[in-house]
């Protein structure tokens, strides 16, 4: 399997590349945690505080989408910087109505500016497709990008918690940001493995690729994933509090990335015969079953059992779901399709986990759980839909090619 993995960076320029999005990827998962934990510090509300974290999540996951498109139409090169200045100074308007007491308008003012923050792990997957573009190791490079993406949201949360406790309020955010831009700064230099932008005439089709057949139901098939990643982390820290033994709920949220995580390695090295749609079908499946035992559990142990197995199954359909973008989308559009697949899967996660903490509130975790279950069967229902869609007439390649992109000079 290390193998398989290790001839990914044989491509000059791939080693770069990704070290470079090691740091850049870990600002959105400190993001919105750091807002949380030093808004709760600093005000004593989290009403306050999930209002502009949520502030914050909804308009990266409405900006993100057209940040990606600007970059397939100029270029990563022109684009990245604008952006992710936008983000860093909305981020600055933030810490600087916390450090003096402004006014809570101005909190929301700099949540909304922060959310220009581009979406790295788009750009990290269109570098890996303009190398292996209608090649096997295409998929094993998303297995790749799923499993980093795992273990920055394993990594960034507590390193943004701590900072902000250890530290000082605005330290996890702060971190946020300066990752951000060493992330941005060492990536610009990668110009090599940097996407070709086609000609101008090639994106005069118009309106967005969500509205393209099949996309959008692909980003709703990612919400609704979202939705029970939201719902399981929250019902986990209530049902730990619940038994008197909060400290274990990081263990049991680290129970379900590292089972994504592996399963995406092992799923990336496979290399499975079987068509996209017919994988998509599956992972739907098992995704719904996975949710089941949720209901069932009564111990830490049990629950770290159950959450592990609904992890096994999210990776490899979230990797099935971005080669089948791959195909859909003509390649000049790459970045913003598979933006709004990672945008649709952030605001499910938005949504799970607020009507998760309200239905614990109410009515307790294993009411929350009942969420989880709710998505999973959206999952199954989506993925059913969308196989039988695209049945036989999914294209070999986004842009009708099986021969691989030529990498940008």
């Amino acid at each position: 399997m290390l193998q398989t993995y290790r001839t990914l960076f044989a491509a000059p320029g791939s080693t770069g590349f990704c070290l470079a999005g090691l740091l850049a990827r870990m600002a959105l998962p400190m993001m919105g945690i750091g807002i949380i934990t030093m808004l709760a510090q600093l005000s004593g509300s989290y009403a306050l505080a999930g209002a502009v974290s949520a502030s914050f999540v909804l308009c990266y996951a409405l900006l993100s989408p057209q940040t990606s498109r600007l970059v397939d139409r100029h270029g990563q090169r022109k684009v990245l910087p604008l952006a992710t200045g936008i983000s860093v100074l909305g981020l600055l308007l933030l810490l600087a109505a916390t450090w003096w007491r402004l006014p809570d308008w101005t909190l929301f003012s700099g949540a909304v500016l922060t959310g220009c923050m581009p979406s790295m792990q788009a750009m990290l997957r269109a570098r890996w497709t303009a190398l292996y573009r209608g090649s096997p190791q295409l998929q094993t490079a998303y297995s790749l990008e799923a499993v980093l993406d795992e273990l920055s949201f394993i990594v960034g949360p507590p390193l943004s918690v701590g900072l902000c406790v250890a530290a000082f309020p605005q330290a996890g955010p702060l971190a946020a940001g300066l990752l951000l831009i060493l992330g941005v700064a060492v990536l610009m230099t990668q110009r090599a493995t940097e996407p070709a932008v086609q000609p101008q005439a090639m994106h005069a089709a118009g309106g967005s690729v969500i509205r393209l057949p099949h996309v959008g139901l692909l980003a709703l098939l990612m919400a609704a994933m979202g939705v029970i990643v939201g719902s399981v982390d929250i019902a986990s820290v209530a049902f730990a509090r619940t038994l008197g033994q909060p400290a274990w709920a990081s263990g049991v949220l680290a129970a379900y990335a590292l089972g994504s995580c592996g399963a995406g390695l092992l799923f990336g090295a496979l290399q499975l015969q079987r068509p996209l749609p017919q994988q998509l079908a599956l992972g739907g499946l098992a995704t719904a079953l996975t949710t089941l035992p949720l209901l069932l559990v009564n111990s830490i142990p049990a629950l770290a059992a159950a959450v592990l197995a609904a992890g096994l199954c999210f990776a490899p359909t979230m990797i099935v779901a971005m080669s089948l973008v791959e195909r859909l989308v003509p390649a000049q559009r790459l970045t913003e399709g598979m933006t709004w697949l990672l945008a649709g899967l952030n605001v499910g996660v938005a949504l799970g986990a607020a009507a998760s903490g309200h239905l614990v509130d109410g009515l307790g975790p294993r009411a929350a759980f009942a969420v989880a279950l709710a998505a999973g069967a959206c999952v199954l229902l989506l993925a059913l839909w969308a196989a039988r869609r695209l049945g036989p007439t999914l294209p070999a390649v986004a842009d009708g090619s099986a021969a691989p992109a030529s990498h940008a000079a």
